[in-house]
């Protein structure tokens, strides 16, 4: 039994809110505030004069003025029943003893019950302190059920329900005449006051559902604003990148090229011309990458940053251009050898971004020998390993010595990172014991965690 107890209590604390922090928004008093309770006082009035002109007010004692103030005092109360709700209720409680006491007949016509109901309704609905409104509530109904259970027993209360029996020569019914007048008007207060607070607390309800609903939809704007500033933020951070390694790689190959035209022009046209064409060819291949890549942000600026991210005809490099990569630098006077170490189905499977990343990273590795190395040879290693492929590697080697002043801005070794990060890969970065440089990258693909 105690546990039933305890549950029931529970389930009456979770049904009231009394543990919720959330406070209902009230509003200030309104037009329709005032227009409801003049509507309620005008009723009222006009209850009462009906009741006058049947007789029924004969028999109270009260003079006229104070009938009508007691009529109009209630409907007064409805003005701040949503902004004051607990205060408008334990007045209505109070009028409700007063009139009582002193007007039975004029605190129980319709009108005054729809001005105390009303005010019960608001104080459950309105109330920002659900146990502090617990509280005035359960109070005031315990207060209430007293005085119906005196009247009862006491008072005149159920003389009208049996009094049309009193002569009878006998009982019709099963239940005894008083006990089920008295049962009668317990059950019908209970059902009313029941009813009400019932009523208010799904209100309550509803409005924080309502306000729960309201909070979630801003939050989810927000956050899909947020991950739409995130996406472009990204994405300007990948052509950043790809315009960093594309820049870098041509402008290399065109200082290399440049520089072997200059020491060939006077002695050898034909290899001079051979390598301006390559200048030549060089500077159009990085206009040609750069607009697409430009013209990619153009779209990302527009809003259409979900489009392809090359832009226009651009298409993105993969391993599959790491052979025709190392040719240009042979042409360009730095010999490189491209080994490839796995099965050829493992390449063929290899995820576009994956293989973007690993022809990024031979590319700008190719360039940093270029620019700061001795080094007249290189060495790329593309490893795949299972099928379909579980992770793909690839490493680029020199064996030559950093040239004087020839210092970079590391910008190109951090570009490689953020590009492994970014597939949670891992890498090796610097001097090689033996001599001369090693770039080394390894990025899970498909399984491995890395």
């Amino acid at each position: 039994m105690s546990v039933d107890r305890h549950l029931g209590r529970a389930r009456l604390r979770e049904f009231f809110a009394l543990d919720s922090d959330w406070a209902r928004v009230r509003p200030d008093v309104g037009r329709h505030d005032v227009l409801f309770a003049l509507l309620m006082m005008g009723l009222g009035l006009v209850t009462l004069e009906l009741l006058r002109s049947v007789g029924v007010l004969d028999e109270v004692e009260a003079p006229a003025w104070a009938q009508v103030a007691a009529t109009l005092s209630a409907p007064v109360l409805l003005i701040w029943r949503r902004n004051r709700p607990l205060t408008v209720w334990s007045l209505a409680a109070l009028h409700i003893f007063v009139v009582g006491l002193t007007m039975p007949i004029l605190m129980g016509q319709l009108t005054m019950q729809l001005v105390y109901f009303s005010a019960l309704y608001s104080a459950v609905a309105w109330s920002l302190d659900r146990r502090q409104m617990a509280i005035v509530v359960g109070l005031s109904m315990a207060a209430l059920f007293v005085w119906i259970a005196w009247d009862i027993a006491v008072g005149s209360g159920i003389d009208t329900l049996i009094g049309a029996q009193a002569d009878a020569p006998e009982r019709t019914g099963l239940i005894p005449p008083f006990a089920a007048g008295a049962t009668l008007i317990l059950l019908i207060n209970i059902l009313l006051f029941g009813g009400t607070i019932l009523g208010g607390q799904l209100a309550w309800q509803g409005a924080r559902q309502r306000a729960e609903l309201a909070q979630s939809a801003l939050t989810i704007a927000a956050q899909s604003h947020e991950l739409q500033r995130r996406a472009v933020v990204d994405e300007r951070l990948r052509i950043a990148r790809e315009l960093h390694d594309v820049v870098g790689h041509h402008v290399a190959a065109i200082g290399v090229q440049a520089a072997a035209a200059r020491r060939m022009l006077t002695h050898d046209g034909v290899a001079a011309a051979s390598a301006l064409t390559s200048v030549e060819q060089s500077s159009r291949d990085a206009v040609t990458q750069m607009r697409g890549l430009l013209g990619t942000l153009r779209d990302l600026e527009g809003g259409r940053a979900a489009e392809s991210s090359g832009g226009g005809h651009h298409r993105d490099p993969g391993i599959a251009e790491i052979p025709a990569l190392a040719a240009q630098w042979a042409h360009r006077g730095l010999t490189v050898g491209v080994d490839w170490v796995g099965p050829e189905a493992a390449f063929a499977s290899v995820p576009g971004p994956a293989s973007l990343t690993a022809y990024r990273v031979v590319q700008e590795s190719l360039a940093n020998v270029a620019r700061h190395s001795t080094a007249s040879t290189a060495s790329v290693a593309v490893r795949a390993e299972g099928v379909p492929v579980r992770a793909l590697e690839v490493e680029v080697i020199d064996a030559g010595r950093p040239r004087h002043d020839s210092g970079g801005s590391g910008l190109g070794h951090l570009g490689i990172r953020e590009r492994a990060a970014a597939h949670r890969g891992s890498v090796e970065i610097g001097p090689r014991m033996s001599g001369g440089y090693r770039v080394r990258v390894r990025l899970p693909v498909g399984g491995e965690d890395g």
